[in-house]
């Protein structure tokens, strides 16, 4: 805004481009007679110019006489000669212009620099001149110095056009494109007022307060959900956080973050000895040195002696191998660091080798102790080159830095246990390591006694139970399977309402593990359930009047498991080796089933049931020809692999299993032919029972009743 206050009075503040429009519509008549030329260009002027004219009338100036417009003039517009220098004026205030800038920007804004015109910087330069300009030019004035930003800006395209020019070009070449998304992203379209609103949509007057009302009810329900928005954000946000900081907070106690140094506290065995440990009393014995260097090192050493430093215990699993390394340490009082082979092995490289370190530097530091390593084959198998585990050999490596490297480890013994010896790494078992191995085999039958004596004494049980009778059917069993046969009979009574176990549950439990639950809902018809009945009675006659047979424990047609019978048998004692008239007695047994079969129903109605004894039966002809030189044709001589012998040989191999085979079932039809009254007694029992235990089938086959169960 331009202020008059010197001249006029009263006050009028009017705008600088209303009073130049003023002065040109004054002074035009004035500059006619002077300047006739530029009179000529007036109406083009006057086209192209969009300012607003005013008169002297409208802006309050008409009582201004001739002289005062002069003066006025002066005052605002005042002389510039050619050199630029103005005459001094008493009173005077000219305008002054800054330069900062002002050839840089006339230069962005028109394309050419100041220098191409004489120095002299033309402000006004548009397409048409300005009121301003126009007076000037009138009135014989030089252009007017005024003050040029060193900025630029940008015009809308409205602005421009008024102008009576359009720059979108030169400003479209000089802004850069993040400069125009940065100025022009907040334009938008004008906010339209409420009043304005009802105004354009014609809503009568009466609807107005409606109107509002239901605008400002939106408005608020608006607001309302855009806050619980915002509070549910908050919360994601603040649930986010939680999980992160939790997450880090884990990542921070893994041995990756943690330096990989974490503490291994020792556990002490006291309650665990040796007479917790049944059925491998030879393994106990080789291990009782160990507890002695334990108890009393000086013992050993005094007489420059070493003991081994490493122990590795082979056996099947459940055998008891991390009961007898419990059992060491708790019959020498000395801490026991338990470890797992796999956790050895993580994700991270070097973690293994850390985690070996830290290990065996506690284990050192609580000497004398023991440091057991189970599943050793995970950590301490051969090592390989490969691709997919460049780094899988750290860990080995430094278990056996740590077992014989240059620092001394006494007092410190270390227990292995694996379930595969011929996977370790021949670094690891040679002496100076692992130099003493003890098998832990599964137990045998006096070894199963004890085991079951041991474990039935924590339940509830029959006195009159025998386990000397369930060690005997119970043979490849191992100490962790004998323990579950005694849970699972205990099971079995508290569901039968029993206050007490007996031999009934044992025999049942025996029967789950080794054939399967029982299928009382299957559906078998009477045909099928009679042949089963005549079919396990030939198995039993065989049984019981062959003389090498093995006694027999019992005989179901109780569907267990895939089969539909079964008849068990029950050796005295651990065969560690058999005779040759054992192994026909064993072919015989397996005959008895057929060929009761096809004694009692004929030839036409055999069933596959005997698929399972033929395989036994073919499986123990072969083995006495092939394998225990018990055939008078081929010999003494082993035959190992058979795809490798001679067409002859081959031959002469099949015929002799297939002699074996039909001499055994002709001494089964033969026997089951001269005890067919028998045979169907007890086939009759079996039907009416179910189930016949050795004392029972005894009774029936000597002809004596059963009592009434």
């Amino acid at each position: 805004m331009f202020s008059l206050s010197s001249t006029v009075q009263p006050q009028v503040t009017v705008p600088l481009s209303h009073l130049i429009n003023a002065l040109h519509s004054l002074k035009g008549s004035v500059a006619s007679s002077v300047k006739p030329q530029h009179r000529e260009n007036a109406p083009e002027q006057e086209l192209h110019s969009t300012e607003p004219v005013l008169n002297l009338r409208d802006l309050g100036l008409s009582e201004l006489g001739a002289g005062q417009l002069d003066k006025l003039v002066d005052r605002l517009l005042p002389y510039v000669t050619q050199d630029s220098s103005p005459p001094p004026r008493a009173g005077s205030n000219p305008w002054k212009a800054s330069y900062l800038s002002t050839d840089s920007f006339f230069h962005n804004k028109h394309g050419f620099s100041v220098a191409k015109m004489g120095g002299v910087s033309p402000v006004f330069c548009r397409q048409s001149p300005s009121p301003l300009q126009a007076v000037c030019t009138d009135l014989q004035f030089w252009p007017v110095w005024v003050q040029s930003r060193g900025f630029k800006t940008l015009k809308s395209k409205t602005r421009r056009l008024q102008g009576g020019f359009d720059r979108s070009a030169d400003t479209d070449s000089f802004t850069p494109s993040f400069m125009k998304g940065l100025l022009t992203r907040d334009k938008g379209q004008d906010v339209e007022t409420l009043d304005r609103l009802l105004k354009n949509k014609n809503i009568p007057d009466g609807h107005h307060d409606a109107f509002k009302t239901g605008f400002a009810e939106g408005f608020l329900k608006a607001q309302a959900l855009t806050q619980r928005t915002q509070e549910s954000l908050r919360r994601t946000r603040l649930f986010l956080l939680v999980l992160l900081l939790v997450g880090l907070y884990g990542l921070s106690k893994t041995p990756f973050l943690s330096g990989l140094d974490s503490a291994v506290d020792p556990v002490q065995m006291k309650n665990v000895t040796f007479e917790h440990v049944k059925g491998v009393e030879e393994a106990k014995n080789e291990l009782q040195e160990v507890v002695e260097f334990l108890r009393n090192p000086q013992k050993f050493t005094a007489l420059g002696g070493k003991l081994p430093k490493g122990i590795l215990l082979v056996g099947p699993p459940g055998t008891g191998k991390t009961l007898l390394a419990r059992a060491v340490a708790g019959e020498a009082d000395v801490p026991f660091y338990y470890a797992s082979g796999s956790e050895f092995d993580e994700m991270f490289v070097g973690v293994g080798a850390s985690r070996i370190r830290n290990l065996f530097r506690e284990a050192k530091g609580n000497a004398p102790c023991v440091i057991f390593i189970d599943e050793l084959d995970s950590v301490g198998g051969k090592r390989i080159e490969s691709p997919m585990h460049p780094y899988s050999r750290q860990t080995i490596n430094q278990l056996l830095a740590e077992m014989d490297g240059f620092k001394p480890n006494e007092g410190v013994i270390i227990i292995g246990a694996t379930n595969f010896p011929e996977a370790l790494d021949n670094a690891l078992i040679r002496p100076g390591r692992f130099d003493m191995q003890v098998t832990v085999p599964r137990p045998d039958v006096k070894g199963r006694t004890e085991i079951l004596k041991w474990y039935l004494k924590k339940i509830k049980v029959d006195p009159a139970v025998e386990a000397e009778i369930i060690a005997r059917g119970t043979v490849g069993f191992s100490g962790a399977e004998l323990e579950n046969l005694v849970n699972q009979a205990a099971l079995k009574a508290a569901v039968d309402g029993k206050d007490m176990v007996t031999m009934k549950e044992l025999e049942f439990a025996k029967d789950k593990i080794l054939m399967g639950p029982e299928r009382r809902s299957a559906e078998i018809d009477k045909r099928n359930k009679v042949i089963t009945a005549y079919h396990e009675s030939g198995h039993a006659i065989i049984a019981y009047y062959t003389k090498d047979a093995m006694p027999i424990n019992k005989a179901t047609i109780m569907p267990r498991g895939p089969t539909l019978g079964h008849v068990s048998m029950l050796p005295e004692n651990d065969r560690w080796s058999e005779t040759r008239s054992q192994l026909l007695a064993q072919m015989d047994v397996s005959m008895g089933g057929r060929v009761a079969e096809e004694l009692i129903f004929g030839n036409e109605n055999i069933t596959t049931g005997a698929s399972s004894d033929f395989d036994s039966a073919t499986k123990i002809a072969k083995m006495m020809v092939t394998r225990f030189g018990m055939s008078e044709k081929l010999g003494v001589m082993t035959y190992t692999d058979l795809a490798k012998q001679s067409p002859e040989t081959q031959a002469a191999i099949e015929q002799e299993v297939r002699t074996l085979l039909r001499d055994s079932y002709e001494r089964a039809k033969a026997l089951l032919k001269s005890r067919s009254k028998e045979h169907k007694n007890l086939a009759e029992a079996l039907l009416r029972y179910e189930t016949l235990d050795a004392k029972e089938i005894q009774m029936v086959l000597e002809g004596k009743t059963l009592e009434i169960r």
